[in-house]
């Protein structure tokens, strides 16, 4: 008998869709329901078995009794009371038919109460956390319930991904682009675990970022339970702010320190949410927290001492060179105008490539093996360097031969490696504005516009020169990013894989008003297919996103084409395919080893985007590269451009 306040809900459109003898799970509201037909009669039972919560409507009716799919218990397909007089029968609902239909009565849904996870999402939204890319699973489904009713009322984007590896990574691109967090999502167990490599690669790069984890419910944690991981253990190494989320936590507090050493740290927070809190009933006198009057400003002057010691040694500088790492992106048109007033070259790091474009006066071009023949000599010619926000590597090979003025927000990045005739600690911007105060007509360096202009002369004819290069086995990598240089929309924010692709990309590829995002310090294969994911969902449609890849790189990620399409991202990826692991090939052939296991197999990666719904195309021509690839960019969603290249023609 339906009550006064029953609410119906349609189950079933043709009640011949549900043959004699059979049950199938609806869902009526938020209601999940085992809709049997026994005896010509419908009836409505809950789906949950009261032993295991087993889904009685994947069940069977077996001599007129429902059996529960999980461990066999039986119940009447009509009452839901078990044979035996036993007291553990399921809850039945109303029924009734019209006009052939099915539908299903239930008491009207109370309003919802809120939540823990309610309060802790909106705090993270204002802390302005409003991008997460994930995966929904069994483990975080309260938290992702109340991520979807803040989506729903605009203030919060969820990218659902094909693995949570690319979600990481999209993550760390999107904090490298913004310098802002975003965040990354997973059940836990394996979900977790798999985002492990991209939150790694956002430490050690220095970008913000937000990993968000469910967990098992805390009351088995540490018995072997199913997917149990210990993430808080898990995540020690790599995460600086790292807590599980408990009953008594302060919970938004909790949320705001999260973000917050995500913020200034410049690093990776983790938060790891047990099942019974994720639907906790907040109390009701709790509230949302906001960044006000809770972050302080960055702008550190530096100590006196280290300005008067870096000021008189540029102040006897000819030909200073000034190098900027990916630690001074935030501060690009700063160093640059403090470049023009000292005539100064400016070469970049290979992560911190197009913080100033490759055809200004001043530009050199990235410096190691990444790098330009330009960067180089410029470096071994200058009498100074300055360095700002760069990280000293190998790989970039920073001479400690001349001496060095380094500035830096992180007092632990000065002098990392050796020492530095002056360690600046101070926000770049800041330092600049004391440098160019005290400096005011009193350097006297030499112009070296002309120099730049003559280098870059003599590159270019280099490039020319190997352009001739043309095989049977593939286009040559000089070919590509000659085509690149001409066609690539000069806004674009390029992401870069890992490779010979990336060594090809550094020597090659023209900056201009481009940004590029790359797996830096961790330099982990498979980067540049989500990083554009992220970067796009940071961009919009306001400017291009590009990928650059190799095969070996694509594979890792391949799926989150479809990832691309579904939201209808416009990004244009470009692979390089050389069936082969070319960069370990090559290491192994300069380490004296032979060649081994790294011959690939690919899939022809033009037609899965066409598969996926993405245009594709395969360029195997190098006289049909350029026609392909201004196709490319003039497709209006998501494109694939394949071409064949030859590994030693890079």
């Amino acid at each position: 008998m339906a009550k006064e306040n029953t609410v119906w809900h349609k189950v079933l459109d043709n009640k011949n869709d549900l043959p004699e003898g059979r049950v199938k799970t609806v869902t009526a509201a938020h209601k999940g329901i085992c809709l049997t037909h026994f005896e010509g009669k419908f009836s409505a039972l809950d789906n949950k078995c009261p032993h295991q919560g087993g889904p009685l409507g994947e069940g069977s009716i077996e001599n007129g009794l429902l059996r529960c799919p999980w461990h066999g218990w039986d119940f009447h397909p009509c009452t839901g009371l078990p044979p035996g007089g036993y007291d553990d029968g399921v809850e039945t609902f109303a029924v009734k038919e019209e006009d052939g239909a099915i539908y299903v009565g239930l008491e009207a849904e109370a309003p919802h109460d809120t939540t823990v996870s309610d309060l802790m999402v909106e705090t993270m939204i204002n802390w302005g956390v409003t991008t997460v890319f994930g995966m929904v699973g069994h483990s975080n489904l309260g938290f992702a319930d109340a991520m979807k009713r803040q989506e729903q009322q605009g203030n919060l984007n969820f990218y659902g991904i094909r693995h949570e590896g690319a979600g990481a990574f999209a993550a760390s691109a999107y904090g490298k682009l913004t310098g802002k967090p975003a965040a990354c999502f997973s059940i836990a167990g394996p979900g977790a675990t798999n985002m492990y490599t991209g939150m790694w690669d956002a430490k050690v790069d220095r970008a913000p970022l937000l990993a968000l984890t469910g967990q098992v419910a805390t009351q088995v944690v540490g018995t072997g339970n199913f997917q149990e991981v210990d993430l808080v253990q898990a995540f020690g190494s790599v995460a600086e702010f790292n807590h599980r989320v408990q009953s008594d936590s302060r919970h938004v507090e909790l949320m705001s320190l999260a973000v917050k050493h995500a913020i200034l740290k410049r690093d990776v927070s983790h938060l790891t949410f047990p099942d019974e809190v994720q639907e906790k009933k907040a109390n009701p006198r709790a509230r949302a927290k906001t960044p006000e009057k809770r972050m302080t400003s960055l702008e550190i002057a530096p100590p006196a001492s280290a300005v008067e010691d870096a000021i008189a040694l540029i102040k006897k500088s000819k030909r200073p060179v000034i190098v900027m790492g990916h630690g001074a992106r935030t501060h690009k048109k700063r160093v640059v105008q403090f470049a023009e007033r000292l005539n100064a070259a400016v070469v970049t790091t290979f992560k911190g490539k197009g913080l100033i474009p490759d055809n200004h006066p001043l530009g050199g071009g990235v410096l190691g093996r990444s790098g330009t023949p330009i960067a180089s000599w410029f470096m071994n010619e200058s009498d100074l360097l300055i360095v700002f926000g760069a990280s000293f590597s190998n790989h970039t090979g920073i001479t400690p031969k001349k001496p060095i003025i380094q500035v830096d927000f992180d007092p632990l990045a000065l002098s990392k490696f050796h020492k530095v005739e002056v360690a600046v600690w101070g926000e770049i911007s800041r330092t600049l504005e004391i440098f160019e105060a005290e400096l005011k007509g009193k350097t006297d360096t030499l112009d070296q516009r002309p120099e730049i202009a003559e280098r870059w002369k003599i590159w270019k004819a280099e490039k020319a020169k190997r352009l001739q290069e043309t095989s049977e086995k593939g286009i040559s990598s000089i070919a590509v990013f000659d085509a690149m240089n001409k066609l690539t929309p000069e806004n674009a924010v390029m992401c870069v894989d890992v490779g010979n692709n990336a060594y090809s990309f550094g020597r090659y590829f023209e900056s201009k008003n481009h940004d590029f995002l790359m797996s830096g310090y961790l330099g982990s294969i498979g980067f540049a297919l989500p990083a554009s994911i992220g970067a796009w969902t940071a961009v919009g449609d306001t400017r291009p996103v590009v990928a650059v890849a190799g095969d070996g790189g694509l594979c890792q990620y391949l799926a989150e084409i479809t990832t691309l399409v579904k939201y209808k991202m416009p990004i244009k990826l470009i692979v390089l395919n050389n069936h082969e692991l070319g960069k370990i090939s090559k290491e192994q052939r300069a380490g004296e080893f032979d060649v081994w296991k790294t011959s690939l197999s690919n899939p022809n990666f033009a037609d899965f985007a066409l598969s996926c719904g993405a245009w594709g195309k395969r360029v195997t021509d190098q006289a049909k590269l350029k026609s392909a690839m201004q196709e490319l960019f003039e497709e209006s969603g998501t494109g694939v451009l394949e071409i064949i290249t030859d590994v030693d023609l890079i």
